[in-house]
């Protein structure tokens, strides 16, 4: 119960005690606080009716002790107290909280931030991604982003960088940060098969469309991750991995991806040319029979003269290897410095086992498995290091 209240409501209760509180860490705080309170209560006592409301009036409550402590002028305290009081009387509802969210997120983008720090931020504040799951998203040691984290939580305190959405002149300088938090959270919960993270992340791209219906990369970006979601009832088969072209497209949601669509149509018609109108344009490609590898490889061509971005060059190489065959694609990758990225040598390795080269697949598939995390993707890549192990030593 509390774990599912957790990855639901995590985003929710933290992003209201930052607009009570005016600070990230002290609201971070508080919230664990108010989590491990219910850890210890809920078993014994029973869940509350409102499970959001507790946590956050806990998590107030416990702020407010704290701003006791360490704060003598008993005047200002009970000033707080009455403001804190009054405002959380709003969070008693039972209705969602976009704006607020939408709030976070725009805070942790502040150009104040570094571009790095603004999403590794946002991830941890608002997605409820752990220090170590972020540093994972970046490529970057856990010491690294812990470094990183804490730096811009006190940027934010320091510099008192308001919990608001800006104006709408500066609304599209914080765009770009904005989106790749957004992508950041749903790649990390489709990959990780965190399905919370994902919807999240959908729920937050409606909200930013909303806020921003002329923007062409919010409506992309929208696009893209309900193109990629509309498979996930598909993804998995018996609690294994299941690779695209095995999925039962039966199981897909039409409705969705049908939605998607008409997002990557109106990105199109605001003549959106970036890089997240390119990949929902792709995502669309690949639904498509038959697919149409050659304009796939053109648009990742496209794509990455735009972002620069190796992991876009992984993905053209498998168009490559479509259009051309796995040693084409093989040669594309193996200029790719990547070696702390888990798809990248399973991408290879797939190539190397299709070429008939086991030896090199298994070293492939077992650096993957040395990257990934326990769940479906890695009783994959067991099943697939088993079988190439099987004929390793064979090789001609």
């Amino acid at each position: 119960m509390l774990e599912e209240v957790f990855r639901d409501q995590w985003g929710r209760v933290l992003a209201t005690l930052v607009g009570l509180l005016g600070d990230i860490e002290l609201a971070e705080e508080a919230a664990q606080e108010a989590f491990a309170t219910a850890a210890e209560r809920w078993p014994r006592e029973g869940a509350p009716a409102n499970p959001t409301g507790w946590l956050i009036t806990t998590a107030r409550n416990r702020a407010i002790d704290r701003i006791r402590r360490e704060r003598t002028l008993a005047a200002k305290t009970a000033r707080l107290e009455r403001e804190l009081r009054d405002r959380a009387e709003e969070t008693m509802e039972t209705t969602p909280f976009p704006d607020e969210r939408l709030e976070l997120i725009f805070t942790c983008c502040h150009p104040a931030l570094a571009p790095e720090a603004q999403v590794g931020l946002t991830l941890r504040t608002l997605g409820g991604l752990s220090t170590a799951e972020i540093a994972r998203a970046f490529l970057v040691p856990f010491e690294t982003m812990s470094k990183r984290l804490t730096r811009a939580k006190h940027k934010i305190r320091d510099a008192a960088i308001p919990f608001a959405v800006p104006p709408d002149h500066l609304l599209p300088e914080r765009l770009e940060a904005v989106l790749a938090v957004l992508y950041l959270i749903f790649n990390e919960g489709w990959g990780g098969g965190r399905v919370d993270l994902s919807a999240e992340a959908i729920r937050l791209g409606r909200s930013l469309v909303e806020l921003m219906p002329d923007e062409a990369e919010a409506h992309a970006l929208l696009a893209l991750m309900l193109i990629d979601d509309g498979r996930r009832a598909a993804r998995l088969r018996g609690g294994e991995l299941v690779l695209f072209d095995d999925q039962d497209r039966s199981l897909w949601d039409e409705g969705q991806i049908a939605e998607g669509r008409a997002h990557v149509g109106r990105a199109l018609a605001l003549r959106g040319d970036g890089a997240y109108t390119i990949q929902a344009v792709i995502a669309d490609l690949h639904l498509r029979e038959p697919r149409d590898w050659a304009e796939i490889a053109l648009l990742y061509e496209r794509l990455e003269r735009i972002t620069g971005s190796p992991v876009v060059t992984m993905n053209r190489a498998v168009a490559v290897a479509e259009l051309e065959g796995p040693a084409a694609g093989l040669a594309v990758l193996e200029a790719l410095d990547l070696d702390d990225y888990r798809y990248l040598h399973s991408t290879r390795a797939d190539l190397l086992r299709r070429l008939g080269r086991r030896e090199e697949a298994r070293a492939a598939y077992a650096r993957a498995l040395e990257l990934s995390a326990p769940g479906p993707e890695r009783r994959f890549l067991e099943r697939r290091l088993a079988e190439v192990s099987q004929g390793a030593g064979q090789d001609g």
